[in-house]
């Protein structure tokens, strides 16, 4: 017998975890999936009496159902349920990942401050999670666009088959046309006397082309209804993202984990996840899976 599969999200009752339930209720009615809500708590000033720590989580158990009580007055989500954990909110996030389909989890804009206090919360869950985490940014509730931006995936040849999976199976759930960035970028030179010769920006940009069209050919069959564009630019990956964030309803990027330390998230995606101007998708690859190899390390998609 298969474990129940779910969306599970992250629920502090702030302004910015509101915009993560309402995105995490949107997954569960497109994917016909549960949702799980959860809220961890911990007395944060050193030794106290049993006493000051159960008034501590009888507010914490009135946020987690304050939260549960919102998904199911506003959704169709017909099974919600809570999970009230004494301790680090990014270490649990994470652990039930293992038994989820999608993590959904608010972002507070991570500046110094904010990744100091929850910021810290969102970058563990990316970077040790199981399974995809969608990092919702901004407070407030999610304003719903009468013409709504495509899913935007970063594409490189270390980009995770997940990842291009996520990125069509979410286009196909959002009826979104889906565009896909590979970024060419060119390595500034130095000026002497020796000079190596100019890159054919052309001809690479051909070259790339040609790769994307040929690794996205299996999954157009798997969805002829998703409207795919291809776009090859020569900009840094960063760049290239982060200019295509800004028209985008949601952005994937691969989080290739094969490539670095255990609950590290490359450069690239990091940064993403901390300025992208839409929510940001970060997709793993199975720990254990040999990873594709580095044709370039500045192409879009790459975790470095």
């Amino acid at each position: 017998m298969t474990a129940t599969r779910t969306v599970v999200v992250g629920y502090d009752g702030s302004d910015f975890s509101m915009q993560a339930l309402d995105w995490a209720m949107d997954e569960c009615e497109l994917r016909k999936l549960p949702l799980t809500v959860t809220h961890a708590w911990r007395w944060p000033y050193g030794e106290a009496s049993e006493e000051a720590k159960a008034h501590l989580r009888k507010a914490a158990e009135h946020v987690l159902y304050h939260g549960a009580a919102c998904a199911r007055s506003c959704s169709t989500v017909a099974d919600v349920t809570t999970d009230l954990y004494e301790g680090s909110a990014g270490e649990r996030i994470a652990e039930l990942s293992a038994g989820a389909d999608l993590v959904v989890i608010g972002s507070r804009g991570l500046g110094a401050l904010a990744r100091s206090v929850i910021g810290s919360v969102t970058l563990y869950v990316a970077a040790h999670a199981c399974c995809p985490v969608i990092v919702v940014r901004g407070p407030g509730p999610i304003p719903v666009p009468a013409n709504p931006g495509p899913v935007v995936l970063g594409l490189s040849p270390a980009t995770p088959d997940e990842a291009l999976e996520f990125a069509f199976g979410e286009a196909a759930l959002r009826q979104l046309r889906l565009m896909v960035v590979h970024a060419v970028h060119l390595q500034a030179m130095a000026w002497g006397t020796a000079m190596v010769p100019l890159p054919d920006v052309e001809a690479l940009t051909r070259a790339g082309q040609e790769g994307v069209a040929e690794r996205l050919a299996p999954w157009r069959e798997r969805h002829p209804g998703v409207a795919v564009e291809v776009r090859a630019v020569t900009d840094t990956p960063k760049e290239a993202l982060g200019t295509a964030s800004a028209g985008a309803s949601l952005l994937v990027v691969g989080a290739d984990r094969t490539r670095h330390r255990e609950g590290h998230l490359g450069t690239v995606v990091r940064v993403l996840v901390e300025h992208a101007r839409c929510p940001v998708a970060v997709v793993p690859a199975p720990a254990d899976r040999p990873h594709r190899e580095q044709e370039d390390e500045t192409l879009a998609g790459h975790g470095g």
